[in-house]
């Protein structure tokens, strides 16, 4: 025979051999035997043709098997098609029964494909977990302003995992208590020295309803005094009243000086009127004159009442120039 032909009858049966052995997982099936998981070879090798790994499957239910739990093999199947994680789910189902919490599979998938974590999930609720909020601000009736920080110690509420607020409505709620709470305080001194009080507060509002936690409890970690927030608000008050009525002043001055400048042209268009008028007054004179109605007798008295009225006027006047300066000699005298 050709030694062609023999080395591809030999590949050949390697080929076959090896597709029969990954088609048929005997290692699987004999472990699965050994572990007193029953399952036959037709079983893992409709997984191969259901796009499931049979490994996955098979360890998983030797897991829970040694556990002391009764998962079947369809539920286990449906989970992995639906998109879960088999072995998370399995090792949950484990955790939770060792520590003696309620928790059974249908739950479990359904944490598991919300998208949580249902293993880290029981074990936050065997050991809590502890939440550092941000730095809350807020004022007393003081004025003063505090800066609390808190610590929130919570655990996994199993049953409100599916559709309950997670850990930012934890902590909003918590700050919002915080903040309440100090507001509500008559003075700063009084938080200051019974910080517990804002605990007790906040713990009695039930912030924890409606969420996937609970709330064990809340510890103020720190306390700062911050800005005296009413002297600040009072001060931007005052800058404020005060630039509205430089604002007003400035208003009454700009129409005082309007006001002013009117009355200045009103008396310069009467002074202009008065001004026309009197030189009407020659022309007036001299057709009385013409006219007969004015002699030469009256004429002479109207200038004498003029003459007499600017002597007046001159009197009246004070004189800049009358001042009497001391005689240089007069010391010598």
């Amino acid at each position: 025979m050709n030694i062609g032909i023999i080395i591809g009858i030999v590949v050949l049966a390697i080929f076959l051999l090896w597709f029969i052995l990954y088609l048929i997982p005997l290692g699987l099936w004999f472990t699965a035997l050994l572990s007193g998981v029953k399952i036959s070879l037709l079983q893992l090798i409709f997984m191969r043709w259901r796009k499931v790994p049979p490994k996955v499957i098979v360890q998983n239910m030797i897991a829970s098997t040694k556990a002391g739990l009764q998962i079947s093999r369809n539920e286990l199947e449906a989970h992995y098609l639906a998109g879960g994680n088999v072995q998370s789910v399995v090792n949950a189902l484990i955790s939770a029964d060792k520590a003696n919490m309620s928790l059974d599979f249908k739950t479990a998938t359904a944490i598991d494909l919300a998208g949580r974590d249902v293993f880290e999930a029981v074990q936050m609720s065997v050991n809590p977990k502890v939440i550092n909020t941000p730095p809350v601000s807020a004022v007393a009736k003081d004025g003063i302003q505090l800066i609390c920080q808190a610590r929130v110690t919570v655990r996994a509420n199993i049953r409100q995992l599916v559709g309950g607020a997670g850990e930012e409505t934890i902590l909003a709620r918590v700050g919002e208590g915080i903040v309440t709470s100090i507001g509500s305080a008559k003075s700063h001194k009084e938080v200051l020295e019974n910080p517990d009080s804002i605990s007790k507060v906040v713990l009695s509002k039930g912030l924890d309803s409606g969420t996937a936690f609970e709330i064990l409890s809340i510890d103020i970690a720190d306390i700062d005094v911050g800005k005296n927030i009413g002297a600040v608000l009072q001060m931007d008050q005052a800058n404020a009243d005060k630039n509205i009525a430089q604002a007003k002043a400035e208003e009454r001055r700009a129409m005082a000086i309007a006001q002013e400048q009117e009355m200045k042209a009103k008396a310069q268009e009467a002074k202009a009127k008065v001004i026309l008028a009197e030189a009407e007054i020659p022309m007036a004179i001299a057709e009385s004159f013409r006219n007969g109605n004015l002699g030469i007798m009256d004429y002479y008295k109207f200038q004498n009442i003029q003459a007499d009225t600017k002597m007046r006027e001159s009197i009246a006047e004070p004189s800049t120039s009358s001042s009497i300066k001391p005689n240089k000699h007069s010391s010598d005298k």
